[in-house]
């Protein structure tokens, strides 16, 4: 017995593949696919809720990305319920601009929830005196949904006074050439197994890929202090804090986690659900097995 892998970069092609019999298993299903999926009987869709995430990139060391206002207002017009239903079709989970999703250990449920306040963010916006200000976003398919966030953005962002001009590139190059190097992009960023590994990549004042460019000393002190830390009550207090910094002071919109979909031939039996990717974490050919 083997396992043959072959590349389908193109979504309608791979869940084509698998409905006419040529593989078995396919990942990266869309959300909008998963009904075809299920409406033949010898396939199913395995959905894994997941800390995968897309996310707005506001850079901290930009006009006027930089300035608190202008993200707080970004923050308070972003409808998660309706990108969650509109843009995933209800295969994510609502997000709260920190990246520990709610069903990972140390995630802190006491940091108050974002929710859509257009009067508010219209406040911040008069605050900050970025009215009518034009300012481009940049997204691409290689960031998951993002195309479609930046639409809902934009549309959003006129109704408190800012003008976001909504530039889609090509998948090719796009975190090369884009990611990070506009004021605001779109990211992101896969499953990690830890807090710590997700916090050190993208938060750390250091971080090679800190999105935002965001520095804070408190945030610093406390991820370090974290690793040496043997209580796991202690640990949780320490993680909790640093997502709380996260979500009031970073520079990045996180709306919601997005659910990995695979697509399969019920014949293959032993997959399960495993949120660090796709494929059952990418180890299904250990657990997996074919039952003709």
């Amino acid at each position: 017995d083997r396992i043959e892998l072959i590349a389908i970069p193109d979504e309608v092609s791979r869940v084509n593949a698998l409905l006419a019999g040529d593989v078995h298993m396919i990942n990266a299903v869309n959300p909008r696919s998963v009904r075809r999926i299920k409406a033949d009987t010898r396939y199913e869709a395995m959905i894994t809720p997941s800390p995968l995430y897309t996310d707005l990139v506001m850079r901290q060391d930009s006009l006027p990305t930089g300035n608190p206002d202008f993200v707080q207002a970004v923050k308070l017009m972003l409808d998660r319920p309706l990108i969650n239903r509109a843009v995933f079709r209800d295969y994510a989970t609502i997000a709260n601009d920190q990246p520990i999703a709610p069903f990972a250990p140390y995630f802190n449920p006491e940091v108050a929830q974002t929710v859509l306040d257009l009067d508010k963010a219209r406040w911040h916006v008069r605050r900050s005196g970025l009215t009518g200000v034009r300012l481009p976003v940049f997204c691409s398919t290689a960031a998951e949904g993002s195309v479609d966030m930046a639409s809902i953005l934009q549309e959003y962002g006129a109704r408190v006074g800012l003008n976001f001009a909504v530039n889609r590139m090509p998948s090719d190059g796009y975190f090369s050439t884009h990611w990070m190097r506009h004021p605001m992009t779109f990211g992101n960023t896969n499953p990690r197994p830890t807090a710590d590994l997700i916090f050190s990549l993208f938060y750390d004042s250091a971080a090679n890929w800190n999105e935002s460019g965001w520095k804070n000393e408190r945030f610093d002190q406390l991820l370090r202090e974290a690793r040496g830390v043997g209580d796991q009550a202690l640990r949780a207090e320490l993680y909790g804090e640093m997502q709380q910094i996260v979500h009031d002071q970073c520079g990045v919109a996180i709306p919601v986690f997005i659910s990995l979909i695979d697509g399969y031939d019920r014949r293959i039996k032993g997959l399960r659900s495993i949120p660090l990717g796709a494929f059952m974490g990418y180890r299904f050919g250990e657990y997996a097995w074919w039952d003709d």
